[in-house]
């Protein structure tokens, strides 16, 4: 088996991609010391074998009008399959879910939602989640500022 990291060249250009996704080959070859072939081959290699996932591009959530983030923990009546994929299928259709998170614990999910107003994000709960015949119960916190947000 390969392994994803192989070396310190490697963790280097993942710090350097996770500060700036755009920067050039050549600008990343040389900030972490190496020719410009070798380090490319390394990013190709980190992207194959799924060190890398993708790339990105982070936008403020008001430009969506998106001006509230809830945080909201569902648990399902039974935790079986056919219930389970019911919720992920929904979950991955609907814009306003930015993540949903399989957890352990009394709730089975956490989602963090978005939406542009406390009306919308009831709106979202009655015409979405709730008419989810798998979900049990569902408990919202609204996030009143963000103190640290991270992406790797």
């Amino acid at each position: 088996m390969q392994q994803k990291i192989a070396d310190d060249f490697d963790l280097r250009i993942l710090h350097e991609l996770r500060a700036d996704a755009r920067i050039t080959n050549n600008e990343l070859a040389e900030r972490i010391g190496l020719s410009p072939s070798p380090c490319l081959r390394r990013v190709r290699r980190l992207e194959e074998t799924g060190v890398i996932r993708g790339y990105t591009t982070l936008v403020d959530p008001a430009a969506f009008g998106w001006s509230m983030v809830a945080i909201a923990t569902i648990r399902l009546s039974r935790q079986n399959e056919d219930e389970i994929v019911m919720f992920e299928d929904a979950i991955r259709g609907w814009e306003e879910v930015l993540e949903c998170h399989l957890v352990t614990g009394s709730r089975d999910y956490v989602l963090k939602v978005v939406t542009g107003s406390l009306e919308q994000y009831e709106r979202f709960i009655k015409e979405k989640i709730a008419r989810l015949k798998c979900v049990a119960s569902i408990e919202t916190s609204f996030v009143m500022n963000t103190i640290k947000e991270r992406r790797l």
